[in-house]
């Protein structure tokens, strides 16, 4: 518990836990290197600034200030959560965990020991180009998280990063498909790549125009940025 693994904390937020007020604890490391993440300098950071017992000291100053906790990375998932998740539900905060589900086993123990309260979920691409995109083969670990979380209807999110070079209306629309196949009923949210100096693929904005019209409407759907 007293190794710095989490690289900073947004002390409020109203934005990324709809309807609750939220701090953002960012997480070091990942087990992907997606080309359009901008947090570069989390995913590649050896150490962060703080352990988990400053944390929830932090923590322990803002009990009926905030609601819940929001946490996100790099990949929080990658890192052994059970017991700090634990001390932070005691604390009577709810939990978000922000995750590209590679970890099955570990969101499993979470949700059957009643640690987290909401999941986002990142569907990063169509398995023919997630490894390109990702630099990861764990497409099926993936596959694996959502399917479980849609079977025991847990209450999370599924989520793109949309940049037209990496993923077009088809990949879009294959996405959707396998989610409408799968009987994911939530809402299925889109987000526009944000241009940033430190974006792991050196990427620019797209030039190829998106066409939302293309897209299906299978199930609902909802941009953001």
């Amino acid at each position: 518990m007293n190794n710095k693994i989490i690289y900073d904390i947004t002390k409020f937020t109203t934005l990324d836990y709809k309807n609750h007020l939220s701090c953002i604890i960012w997480f070091i490391k990942c087990n992907m290197r997606c080309k359009y993440c901008y947090n570069n300098d989390l995913v590649f950071s050896s150490v962060g600034k703080y352990c988990f017992e400053e944390i929830i000291e932090f923590l322990k100053t803002r009990v009926g200030l905030l609601d819940a906790v929001v946490l996100s990375g790099g990949e929080a998932s990658i890192h052994n959560l059970p017991l700090f998740c634990k001390k932070i539900k005691d604390l009577g905060l709810k939990i978000k965990l922000d995750t590209n589900g590679l970890n099955t086993n570990l969101i499993k123990e979470l949700i059957k020991e009643n640690l987290l309260d909401y999941i986002a979920l990142d569907f990063k691409s169509p398995e023919n180009k997630f490894k390109s995109i990702t630099s990861s083969s764990s497409y099926e670990d993936f596959i694996e998280t959502l399917k479980y979380l849609i079977k025991i209807d847990f209450s999370f999110e599924v989520r793109t990063t949309v940049q037209a070079d990496l993923l077009n209306e088809n990949d879009i629309n294959e996405m959707i498909n396998i989610l409408f196949d799968l009987k994911y009923k939530n809402t299925y949210y889109l987000q526009n790549f944000l241009e940033t100096s430190s974006n792991i693929g050196k990427l620019k904005e797209s030039k190829i125009l998106f066409n939302k019209n293309l897209l299906s409407n299978k199930i609902n759907l909802e941009w953001r940025n």
